[in-house]
Order: C-alpha cells, then sequence, then structure tokens
C-alpha cells in the first residue's frame, strides 16, 4: 500500500480582502494511502472544504503542495470527482444523460459508443439507479439524486473521490442506506475517499481514518484517529462494540472537550 499515493505538505491558505490577510489554514500535512478512506471532521470554519477544495484544483493554496499519485495538484481534473452536499445534477436531463455527459466528457476519444453506454449502466446498477434511468432529477427524492452523483462520480474513473458532507441534507433513514451503500461501493471498487462530515458516527462508521481539525482561522490537523474495526461494518452490530464506543468518545472528547467553539463564535 502506498503511503503517500495522496499528500498534502506543508499547506497554508490565506484570503486577502484589501490590506487585510485572514489564514485559514496553516501547515497541513496529511498522506492517504491508496484505497483508504479518510474523514475530516471539525467545527464549522476550521477550513475543511477549503482543504477539499485545494485538493479538487478549484483553489491554490498559498502555501506548500499537493501531491496525487506523483503529480502535483495545481488545477481540476478528472482524476479528482467532487461529491457535494447539493446533487448538482442538470435538471433537463434524465438520470442516464446526467452520467453520461461526464462519461462523454472523459472516455469521450477512449471508449466507443457502445462501451460508453455500458460503462454508464455499470455505475448506475453500482448505485442501484439503473430502473430510474429515463426519470429527470424532479421526479426522483433527495436520496436518490445523490446516488446519481456518486455515480457521475465513480464513472470518471477518479484516483479520488472527494464527498463534501454528501448526505447533510438527507432525513436520518436515507442517510443510513446511502452510507451502507457508500461502504458497499467502497468495498468493491477499493477507491481512495476523502470525506467532509459534521456527524461523528458517520465518520466512524465509514472511515479508516478520521482527521481531526483543530478550530479556526489558522487551522490545522489536530489529531489523526486510526479506526480499528474489521470491515464490512454492519451498523447494528457496531452499536455494542467496545471499540466504535471508544473511537466515538475520542472524537467527541476532541471536538467538545479541548476544541470547543467560543460562546461568540458558535452564536
Amino acid at each position: 500500500m502506498n503511503r503517500s499515493y495522496l499528500k498534502f505538505e506543508q499547506v497554508g491558505m490565506s484570503f486577502h480582502r484589501g490590506k487585510t490577510a485572514t489564514e485559514v489554514l496553516r501547515d497541513v500535512d496529511l498522506s492517504i494511502a491508496q484505497g483508504e478512506f479518510v474523514s475530516l471532521i471539525g467545527h464549522s470554519g476550521c477550513g475543511k472544504s477549503t482543504l477539499l477544495n485545494i485538493l479538487g484544483g478549484l483553489l491554490t493554496s498559498t502555501k506548500g503542495e499537493v501531491f496525487l499519485d506523483g503529480d502535483v495538484v495545481d488545477h481540476p481534473g478528472p482524476d479528482r470527482a467532487i461529491v457535494f452536499q447539493n446533487h448538482s445534477l442538470l435538471p433537463w436531463l434524465t438520470v442516464y444523460g446526467n452520467v453520461a455527459i461526464a462519461v462523454d466528457k472523459v472516455f469521450g476519444a477512449s471508449k466507443s459508443k457502445s462501451e460508453r453506454h455500458d460503462w454508464v449502466m455499470h455505475n448506475l446498477e453500482l448505485v442501484q439507479m439503473a430502473q430510474a434511468r429515463d426519470r429527470r432529477p424532479h421526479e426522483i427524492s433527495g436520496g436518490m439524486k445523490q446516488r446519481v452523483g456518486i455515480a457521475r462520480a465513480l464513472a470518471m474513473q477518479p484516483k479520488v473521490l472527494l464527498m463534501d458532507e454528501p448526505f447533510g441534507a438527507l432525513d436520518a433513514l436515507t442517510r443510513a442506506h446511502l452510507q451502507d451503500s457508500v461502504m458497499e461501493i467502497h468495498a468493491r471498487l477499493g477507491n481512495t475517499v476523502m470525506m467532509i462530515t459534521h456527524d461523528v458516527d458517520e465518520a466512524v462508521l465509514l472511515s479508516d481514518r478520521v482527521v481531526m481539525m483543530t478550530n479556526g482561522p489558522s487551522a490545522t490537523i489536530g489529531e489523526v484517529l486510526r479506526i480499528g474495526l474489521p470491515r464490512p461494518r454492519r451498523r447494528l452490530e457496531l452499536a455494542t462494540d467496545p471499540e466504535y464506543a471508544r473511537c466515538r468518545a475520542a472524537v467527541l472528547e476532541f471536538l467538545y472537550a479541548r476544541h470547543r467553539v467560543p460562546a461568540r463564535a458558535a452564536a
């Protein structure tokens, strides 16, 4: 397993408004192995989304560098697919069309029309949405929209799947079903995943490691917790698992005892 498949080296980020500079991130060092599932967790304003956007090539860090599979990340590319909390589907396209548009963009020159069709259907089947291929976004539920967004991202065959609170807008039952689906897909594909979440249980359930961020400004990595739970993971069994309870307590203790948000900032 390549420990430096994805690497953040002394990454810092400051935003400037006139003569005023606000440092959001400082000295972020993190190595992620190929096939690893890593979650970022921390209070609002700790720079989680900024770090994800730097990896996605949507922002350029003011200090340090990010490396993916040996290459410097300095622009957006299909090797990093992002799933946002908002599904971002094109409303005039069908479920099939929303995935096909990404497949045509990435593989238009390397796969035949028939191969691209098969690949679209394969990824819709991965997220259990093949039966809804002809529906448009307004005709499906929020959870189904997120499944299509995940299928579109996976269909690009990215080196890293980036997820920014992908289940945050969903009801609890739909969220649980999608978490289970993501675990199954990750087990099947062995893809590298970096996910932002505010949900402690979600982070522990899904992740190989949980990266806990200190409070901003000038946020950095405060602690990294390895989740020693064997896979596959079943949520009902984990409810009484002592290792699950230990990991959950460790994240809660970091967030709410050692890095509590000041009352003024939380207001």
